[in-house]
């Protein structure tokens, strides 16, 4: 008889605009990276886990067995992510949400897309105190996410018939660092934030109009903002610019900074995979396309 194994799978995501901007009350958009998983496998064990609430992976296993009442039964359980870590992907809440759907699906369990939500938003705020829930929501959505603090979150449909290519800077994003620098010269750096707060009002208004071009002119405009607030990095910038240079139609920085990743929209596939190649070859550790 062959051994009982629960699979939970979760997606990746990416902000395309509202970095720092959106802690002051302006929105934020998330697009789900629907291509790279994580993949969670639940198994039997000859013992009990025993949990580290420092761990995403841990605390969301605990939040599943703590709901279901089955603390004590003994499961192992491994991953496996092509989501980096720190780099502004998602990497923590898309871990949970593979992780709670491969204990419901051990223990054959009914997991509503709620349930599913309350359970990682949990295991969320142990790990990371106090979270937007825009890394959740965005990882559960196959649709890009429009967020506002205190206001909540809507689904934007985008179909731009173009490509966003991602590239990862090799350096760990330090959001919590990068946040405390931003609201340490508030006054200063809030001519900035609205700008990026109006930017990002724009590039929903050119999604709803399909217009790509418009769109790629104010990431480039978004970028300028972020490293005048001083939460970009020289890689970044060198990334940004290679992918300007090479005919991206618009590229910036995404997530809190300090590292992690850029992004570069492209009109058509095979420009996406040249400006991909550059990327690579300028010390971008990995880059991934996806169709918008």
């Amino acid at each position: 008889m062959s051994e009982k194994i629960g699979i939970g799978r979760a997606h990746s995501k990416i902000i395309l605009m509202g970095e720092h901007s959106v802690i002051y009350g302006f929105p934020a958009i998330a697009l789900p990276l629907k291509d790279i998983e994580v993949v969670c496998r639940i198994k039997k064990a000859k013992k009990k886990l025993q949990f580290d609430f420092y761990d995403t992976l841990s605390t969301a296993i605990y939040a599943a067995l703590d709901y279901l009442q089955i603390k004590e039964k003994p499961i192992s359980y491994e991953i496996v992510s092509q989501v980096p870590q720190k780099r502004g992907m998602g990497s923590s809440a898309a871990v949970s949400i593979a992780a709670i759907r491969a204990v419901f699906s051990y223990f054959e369990e009914d997991l509503s897309d709620e349930l599913l939500e309350i359970l990682v938003n949990k295991a969320e705020i142990i790990a990371h105190t106090n979270p937007s829930g825009l890394d959740a929501k965005t990882c559960l959505s196959d649709y890009a996410i429009k967020f506002i603090r205190n206001i909540g979150f809507e689904t934007l449909a985008i179909d731009l018939n173009a490509y966003l290519v991602i590239a990862d800077t090799g350096i760990h994003g330090h959001t919590r660092e990068a946040v405390n620098k931003v609201a340490k010269y508030e006054e200063s750096n809030l001519p900035y934030l609205t700008l990026l707060g109006n930017l990002t009002d724009k590039v929903e208004k050119a999604i709803t109009l399909k217009d790509k071009v418009s769109i790629g002119f104010y990431m480039n405009e978004a970028h300028q903002a972020l490293k005048a607030i001083g939460v970009s990095v020289n890689k970044a910038n060198q990334l940004v610019d290679l992918a300007v240079a090479n005919g991206a139609l618009g590229a910036k920085m995404s997530g809190g900074g300090l590292g992690g990743c850029i992004i570069a929209l492209v009109d058509n596939e095979e420009k996406a995979k040249m400006i991909s190649k550059k990327l690579i070859e300028e010390g971008a550790v990995n880059t991934w396309i996806q169709k918008l």
